[in-house]
């Protein structure tokens, strides 16, 4: 399967693939296009080499010059999606991470069935604010992004209500690791480990944490969330990766399937928390 970074490029050069094709339709040059939308023959052809991401405005321009207004608007949103498929941090996090966190928020109210799989930290809606904080601050010390932190903790816990409002279910699995990785002091480890035992308990939260000694039939894998079984973000070092793809989706949701089978849920979970606890002591 190639690389989501190799597919968003492709799903980039098939828009403009079909600009192209709109400019030939018509029998216009590039640069007559280039004089028709007002701006220089180099950038209808980086355009169409796609070099160039185009926005909305020229978009609508290119079509309006081809006379083809009406494609536009299907034109913008197969842009939009390939420009979504693969994010890199330092765009979204560029004006700071409160942003980021208060943008997620519609999406989450929107999503009924979360599933969730975390190797390296605790899932954002189960951290605690000292957790958040510490980890939130390596992040923008890392980046190097605006200082914001305190504004983007708070918008991160409030983002957290949705596992104790409204009509949501969390299938969540994280790796033993997780509750080794020291994030924050001693104090704020116990305390998130033991807010892990009491939001384990809520009824519409099902966590299954994954022993060092399980028998696997997968790897440990990046972080991923899947959105109502048709979505799925993915988290590298570099880049958030959407992925809407049926058949994409569908091997998250097999690789989901085989990390739960080495999963330990109930008292062999907690036993699990708690020992992780004892260790900090």
């Amino acid at each position: 399967m190639s690389s989501p970074s190799s597919k968003a490029q492709k799903a980039r050069e098939a828009v403009a693939s079909r600009l192209r094709e709109m400019r030939l339709d018509a029998g216009i040059t590039g640069r007559e296009l280039a004089v028709r939308c007002g701006w220089s023959e180099s950038k209808s052809s980086r355009i169409e080499h796609a070099k160039t991401p185009p926005s909305d405005a020229d978009i609508k321009a290119w079509c309006t010059a081809c006379g083809k207004p009406g494609t536009a608007d299907d034109l913008i949103a197969a842009n939009r999606q390939a420009d979504s498929m693969y994010v890199q941090w330092k765009r979204l996090q560029r004006t700071g991470l409160r942003q980021l966190q208060e943008s997620g928020v519609p999406l989450y109210e929107q999503t009924k069935q979360f599933q969730v799989y975390c190797s390296n930290v605790v899932p954002g809606f189960f951290q605690i604010h000292g957790y958040a904080t510490t980890l939130l601050a390596s992040i923008a010390q890392f980046r190097g992004t605006p200082d914001d932190v305190s504004d983007a903790v708070k918008a991160r816990m409030d983002r957290s209500r949705v596992i104790r409002e409204g009509d949501h279910r969390f299938a969540v699995l994280i790796e033993e690791s997780v509750l080794r990785y020291r994030i924050g002091s001693a104090e704020v480890m116990a305390a998130q480990l033991g807010h892990l035992l009491s939001v384990m308990a809520l009824p519409s939260i099902s966590l299954g944490i994954i022993p060092f000694t399980a028998p696997r039939m997968a790897w440990p894998l990046e972080t991923f969330t899947i959105f109502d079984r048709q979505r799925v973000h993915v988290e590298t070092l570099s880049a958030v990766i959407k992925e809407t793809q049926p058949s994409d989706v569908a091997l998250y949701l097999k690789a989901f399937g085989n990390l739960k089978e080495a999963a330990a849920y109930g008292s062999d979970a907690r036993s699990l928390i708690t020992s992780a606890i004892n260790a900090l002591a």
